[in-house]
């Protein structure tokens, strides 16, 4: 019977191996699973037959498969796993007596194993071998070290304490570097759960997908001050957690949304008015019902003097107006008594969409100063009441950073939908999607532009804030920004003049973009660049044999030719997918050491152009807001993860690192793979595979670095130097936020972090505020 089920298992599997061979041959792919195929349906048939030769045909599948193994992959262990997961359990399994002994010996013992086993034995044991050699072998992480700083380094130069944290990047430089220092490779293993806030705003029905914690907190004197997804400010005492007070905007709820979440807050200290005067001190949150609010940060009460009694409409002058479809997730930016803020635009709804207007109204008053249009950029005065922004423009969904000495704000715009279709761009939004704009933190008027994608197809917005960073050049002292994108290029400018510090070179692109539209040919590569190497055959994976021969399937009929390969009506591979090699979580500089540590991620998407037949049928969506619909224009677009039929990426791990790279020469010193699978398999295994984090990173004047945002819950602690994880701690929900560090009134140096989760992700949701310090 043992021989009967093994022939059967071994058909039905050379079955299917040769109809997805076959079909893989048909699409222009490997030859591997069509010749597999045979080897077992050989194998297959003469243990129908009884006969040992069986066991020399199998022995032969086995060396070769694993031979092509070695010849593609190496020892790497997740790679190699995977393609003997099958093959050599079932080489073993042939090898036991209860087979053995039914294809023609006659006893059990040392005659079972003779004759024809022997070749088997071989194999079996070469796959073991291989096995052994694979897990030991780490074919991914590059060690390193970063070179010390400088003997006379700029370091930072801003006017936030050292112990506090005044904005989203702890100062409107975006850095999320802090100077304190009490916390060291030598004793952060030691951090303590120290208190512990639950803010009581979870996840409501009704909610979008996406409804997410993403915020870090301020820290002011002594106050924590946080937003929540339903835009709750809590104010917390630094030192206890104890609540100090609460203010609910009363958000109505929307289906309409696309993102329901709150970045943080933004500070202002009018130091014009009396030290007692109410809202002296004011922190500014934008609503998911697209309003601007100013509170008293001692009271929480709402500054009633700026705008309409304590708000300002962002609807105000706004083309197409439609509930839910125009909002801010961002904190806005406040540099010279100027609150300067943009907002987000629901993804590919319609073409006609708001605009993507950036505005800058006066702290105190809430008075609009000036308009910055990316459809009429050159008039930036106040439009009048009855008039309305250019519609569909480039928009400012992420975080913006200042420089108040030179007098700009730069500012990170994404792409004019639809995002995957260009055929209706105007003069303008060629110019200014995906780039980023520095302009006059007075006037609003554009000093300089650089685009990091042209004519963007992909969905590719400058998703993170511009860190700004003075570098040491040959040529002296640098005014520097730093920006992470999605493609995975990191873009080192001089922040005056937009002109690359670190060399941009301009590299071919594939051509052949869907009817009515064009391709760009050419894409800008920075020096500094974590792009993913183009995907081959070699590169598909699987956790079995079978569904790493679907992901050869379905990547050998899409359209692939590299990075900027244009959106098609058969399917298109995007990789770096649009969740990005880098998001808004950004990376975090450290301006002493003039070094970047950044969390690269890896995760392709399909994009599938959808002809529509009119401006009414869906074809994408099956209720509201009607994501990727484009209402107006000739496609609709189909956007998945690429991902094998049991939901694992069709690319092989690891999914993540964090790296650590030079500004000064743009090396990466060492790149390591990051978190495990824990909290995303079946069985949770805490397997180091790598994997994407969304939540950036934060740097310590001690040496550490510190991340949240993996897939699997953790807190987690690096030394600078090398990236090497020096401890962890479990977090009671996803933690997808940038943590924060501050001193405390007793002198404890505190690491808080958000653990609430994230909808799109799909990680445990929680309303978790943790604050982490040394035993006392």
């Amino acid at each position: 019977m043992a021989v009967v089920i093994s022939a059967v298992l071994c058909i039905v599997l050379g079955l299917a191996l040769a109809v997805g061979g076959w079909k893989v041959i048909a699409l222009g792919g490997t030859w591997y699973f069509a010749i597999l195929a045979v080897g077992f349906l050989l194998t297959g048939g003469l243990l129908l037959a009884r006969r040992r030769a069986a066991l020399w045909v199998y022995s032969l599948v086995m060396l070769g498969a694993l031979g092509w193994a070695l010849y593609e992959v190496g020892f790497d262990w997740w790679q190699l796993a995977p393609r003997g997961s099958i093959i050599a359990p079932f080489g073993l399994w042939l090898l036991m007596p209860w087979v053995a002994q039914r294809l023609g010996w006659q006893h059990f013992g040392a005659r079972a194993w003779g004759g024809s086993a022997i070749p088997l034995m071989f194999a079996v044991a070469l796959w073991g071998a291989a096995a052994v050699q694979a897990i030991v072998t780490d074919s991914h992480d590059f060690k390193g070290m970063l070179p010390p700083p400088l003997a006379q380094a700029p370091g930072a130069e801003d006017s936030v304490p050292d112990g506090e944290w005044h904005a989203y990047g702890r100062t409107q430089h975006g850095t999320r570097y802090s100077p304190l220092d009490q916390l060291n490779p030598g004793n952060v293993a030691r951090l303590e759960k120290v208190w512990q806030f639950n803010t009581g705003d979870q996840r409501r029905p009704g909610d979008p997908e996406e409804t997410t914690y993403e915020v870090t907190p301020l820290k002011i004197d002594e106050t924590l001050y946080l937003c929540t997804p339903h835009n709750l400010v809590v104010a917390l005492d630094a030192e206890t957690g104890q609540e100090r007070w609460r203010f609910d905007p009363q958000v109505p709820q929307s289906i309409n949304r696309q993102h329901q979440t709150c970045r943080g807050l933004s500070y202002h200290l009018d130091e014009a008015a009396p030290d007692a005067q109410a809202c002296r001190q004011r922190l500014f949150m934008p609503t998911a019902d697209a309003r601007l609010i100013a509170l008293d940060a001692d009271t929480g009460e709402v500054c009633e003097g700026f705008g309409d009694e304590g708000a300002v409409n962002l609807w105000a002058n706004m083309p197409h107006q439609k509930e839910g479809f125009y909002y801010s997730t961002s904190p806005p930016v406040v540099a010279r008594g100027r609150v300067i803020i943009g907002g987000a635009v629901n993804d590919n709804v319609s073409v006609n969409a708001p605009s993507g207007v950036i505005r800058a109204y006066d702290a105190v008053s809430g008075e609009l100063l000036w308009n910055w249009d990316p459809g009429n950029p050159d008039q930036t005065e106040p439009i009048a009441e009855d008039e309305t922004y250019s519609e569909s423009t480039p928009n400012n969904w992420s975080i913006s950073s200042a420089d108040e000495a030179l007098g700009l704000v730069y500012v990170p715009l994404g792409n004019q939908v639809p995002d995957q279709w260009g055929g209706n761009r105007s003069e303008n939004t060629e110019r200014f999607s995906s780039s980023i704009v520095a302009l006059d933190i007075d006037t609003g008027q554009l000093r300089w532009v650089f685009q990091t994608v042209h004519h963007d197809l992909w969905d590719m917005d400058v998703p993170a804030q511009p860190s700004l960073v003075d570098i040491d050049t040959e040529g002296g002292l640098v005014p520097a920004l730093v920006a992470p994108t999605k493609q995975g290029d990191i873009y080192v400018l001089d922040r005056r003049t937009g002109e690359p510090v670190l060399p941009v070179r301009e590299v071919p692109a594939p051509q052949g973009a869907a009817e009515g539209d064009e391709a760009a040919p050419t894409q800008p590569v920075s020096a500094l660049t974590y792009e993913p190497p183009e995907l081959e055959d070699k590169d598909l994976w699987g956790a079995t044999l079978i569904d790493q021969m679907m992901c050869h399937i379905a990547f050998n009929g899409l359209r692939y030719e590299g990075r900027y390969t244009p959106p098609s009506t058969q399917g298109t591979l995007v990789h770096p997918g649009n969740f990005g090699v880098f998001n808004w979580g950004g990376v975090a500089v450290d301006p002493v050491r003039q070094m970047v540590f950044s969390t690269p991620a890896y995760l392709p998407f399909t994009s599938t152009l959808i002809p529509r037949e009119n401006d009414e049928a869906t074809y994408v969506s099956d209720s509201e807001p009607h994501l990727n619909e484009n209402f107006g224009a000739p496609f609709a677009v189909e956007l998945q993860p690429f991902v094998s039929p049991i939901g694992l990426p069709c690319i092989a791990p690891p999914w993540g690192y964090v790296a650590g790279a030079d500004l000064r020469t743009g090396r990466t010193h060492w790149m390591r793979k990051n978190g495990t699978v824990r909290d995303r398999a079946p069985v949770p295994l805490p397997f180091k595979m790598g994997v994407p984090s969304l939540g950036g990173p934060m740097l310590t004047a001690g040496g550490v670095a510190f991340l949240s945002g993996t897939l699997d819950y953790y807190l987690r602690a690096y030394d600078v130097t090398t990236g090497k994880e020096l401890a962890k701690w479990r977090l009671p929900a996803g933690g997808q936020a940038t943590p924060m560090t501050y001193l405390s009134r007793t002198g404890r140096q505190m690491v808080v972090v958000v653990a609430g989760g994230h909808g799109s992700l799909g990680t445990k949701a929680g309303d978790a505020i943790i604050a982490y310090a040394l035993p006392r």
